[in-house]
């Protein structure tokens, strides 16, 4: 399983409208990533949230916690037991009041809070933040394109021009996805950070896909259950409907047939 680095600093204060310092402003551009588990018929890509994981353990979690995910829901990601024991063991520790002490955490326990920094917590970003909006505040956009809370996370971690200035004693950072287009985060990844065990390339773009697809999953956990269940709803209910016009039919059939003469 992956070691924790504590590399770099926050994976986004930014991703927090208060953290940015809107000077000269920019147009704001969310890239319309095309995500697996998009669409009705989407499913998760278990290789791709494995190294959403590994980059959340190696970059995010020194600054950023996911208090409300179970580190036994990692068994949903293609991880055994054993492997989750091994993992919470060797990356997490928390506080044990009975013991008055930190132990090494267990699969029931949940992602370690961390709030040493003053960074959000990433287990509900991906829902918090919506890519597509309007016109007029209409929804139109997200009917199509989906709320894009992933696509956000995704558009701000490769959105980066490498250009920065100071500002109130403040290193700002040009950034083409966030409101007022510069931050106060300098930029989290980069090329070759993490070494992937199945090969894929680790440019910034792939890394920036990965992370969000993997807080996409930790925000909507039963997302697949949930399709399921809604397609099978809707599989039910039409038939319902099918017999319930042909009950009507029949019933009043006679009535019909009478006033025709």
């Amino acid at each position: 399983m992956f070691k924790k680095l504590a590399i770099g600093a926050a994976f986004a204060l930014a991703l927090t409208p208060a953290a940015s310092f809107a000077a000269g402003g920019g147009e704001q551009h969310i890239e319309d990533f095309h995500f697996s588990f998009e669409g009705p018929f989407g499913t998760w890509d278990q290789n791709q949230l494995q190294r959403g994981l590994q980059i959340y353990t190696e970059v995010c979690a020194a600054c950023h916690g996911l208090r409300y995910v179970p580190l036994r829901d990692l068994e949903a990601l293609g991880y055994s037991e054993e492997e989750v024991i091994a993992y919470s063991a060797e990356n997490f520790e928390v506080f044990d009041p009975e013991l008055d002490d930190f132990r090494p955490a267990i699969p029931t326990d949940h992602f370690p809070v961390n709030d040493g920094v003053g960074a959000p917590d990433l287990s509900l970003m991906a829902k918090a933040r919506a890519g597509f909006h309007g016109p007029y505040g209409l929804g139109i956009n997200q009917f199509f394109k989906g709320m894009g809370g992933a696509e956000y996370i995704a558009s701000l971690l490769d959105g980066y021009t490498g250009e920065e200035k100071e500002e109130a004693g403040t290193i700002l950072y040009e950034n083409k996805a966030f409101p007022g287009g510069w931050i106060s985060m300098a930029p989290p990844l980069a090329e070759d950070q993490v070494e992937f065990t199945d090969g894929h390339p680790a440019t910034v773009e792939a890394m920036s896909e990965d992370i969000a697809a993997f807080l996409m999953w930790t925000a909507e956990p039963k997302m697949m259950e949930r399709k399921y269940s809604g397609f099978v709803g809707v599989i039910f209910l039409s038939l319902l409907s099918v017999l319930l016009y042909l009950v009507n039919k029949r019933l009043w059939a006679g009535v019909k047939g009478k006033r025709q003469h």
